[in-house]
């Protein structure tokens, strides 16, 4: 039976029995993929990796659903090469296996591709963490890569229609280190076993200014947030930079204080 429905947390969580869970989720990037098909697949991956080990739960195997445009194109033929190469390179580096997936062709989808990633992981039933934020007085630490300013948009990018002039939108696109990645996993796996951790969310869209709105509303907390504090890529960031980089790999952690 169901543990988690669609929308409660980053991902679902159904009962497999002894013991077990199953946790899952299917995540569309279908316009970073149009713009840069190797970064903007590998990227996908990865995003719908994180929604995972977020919940405590390890990536056991990953699947994709795809479509692409006029298989006689020079820009479908780009895009199918980028795309393939992308989710391949991200989930071996990752070490999470693609057991399969589906191609479609069609002229409908000769300017924007779809590009779906799935992945499931597994995990013991009652050991979830929740992507929310309670506890006056508990620090909130970003785990993972530094804030750079990759992604800047990207929510609102996701949005537009892709048009001549979509390349002004690259900088949208984020960038993926799968093996930062990997340690994000092995880390936060082994902080889900220390019983101090209050909540997890992945930065995902919007980065900072979604992952804490959505954590304190699910906790009904608000949040403090100290941007001069967080770890950035580059110097003089401004700080809606800061807020709205979709760097890659980076989770927002509400612990107990003291633990």
């Amino acid at each position: 039976h169901m543990l988690v429905e669609a929308g409660e947390e980053n991902a679902g969580l159904v009962d497999i029995g002894n013991g077990l869970a199953c946790c899952f989720k299917i995540e569309s990037h279908n316009h970073p993929s149009a713009l840069e098909p190797y970064q903007g697949a590998a990227t996908g991956v990865g995003g719908i990796n994180r929604d995972i080990f977020t919940m405590g739960a390890r990536p056991v195997a990953q699947l994709n659903s795809l479509r692409f445009g006029n298989i006689e194109l020079e820009r479908t033929k780009w895009l199918v090469k980028g795309v393939v190469k992308g989710i391949g390179d991200y989930g071996n580096a990752f070490g999470i296996p693609i057991v399969g997936g589906e191609v479609f062709f069609d002229d409908c989808y000769n300017t924007n591709p779809l590009v779906n990633a799935f992945s499931a992981g597994i995990m013991k039933k009652g050991e979830m963490i929740s992507a929310t934020s309670s506890g006056v007085g508990n620090p909130v630490f970003i785990v993972g890569s530094r804030t750079g300013k990759d992604g800047i948009h990207g929510a609102s990018f996701a949005s537009k229609d892709i048009t001549e002039d979509s390349a002004d939108d690259l900088p949208a696109v984020q960038v993926g280190d799968p093996f930062q990645e990997k340690l994000l996993l092995e880390a936060t796996l082994e902080l889900g076993k220390t019983e101090a951790v209050v909540g997890m969310q992945d930065m995902g869209a919007a980065g900072i200014t979604c992952s804490s709105n959505e954590m304190s509303a699910a906790g009904k907390h608000g949040m403090i947030i100290h941007l001069d504090k967080v770890p950035t890529r580059q110097e003089n960031m401004k700080d809606w930079e800061i807020l709205l980089s979709e760097s890659q790999e980076r989770m927002l952690v509400v612990v107990e204080k003291g633990k």
